[in-house]
């Protein structure tokens, strides 16, 4: 399933995620704005991984002392899919 998040308080716009729902895991991310290279570089590797394997390596990633990062950012959207699931 294909979900789409909108960060707040990062350069990122937008992150469209999708996800193998059956078992939980990620096929695909692709961050829209941002620092390309590293998003990219994330993206790449989130694939295959589960969900909570993401969330628990991503979450609490500060960038520039903004509180958040796109990391971050990654990780609360997977959170908000997990509760959907």
């Amino acid at each position: 399933m294909k979900y789409t998040y909108t960060p707040t308080g990062v350069c990122s716009m937008k992150i469209n995620i999708d996800i193998d729902e059956e078992n939980e895991k990620i096929n695909d991310i692709q961050f829209f704005g941002g620092c390309n290279g590293n998003l990219q570089g994330i993206a790449a590797l989130s694939k295959g991984k589960s969900i909570d394997e993401i969330i628990s390596s991503l979450r609490g990633i500060d960038c520039r002392g903004r509180g958040t990062s796109c990391p971050d950012q990654l990780a609360i959207a997977l959170e908000q899919i997990k509760d959907e699931l």
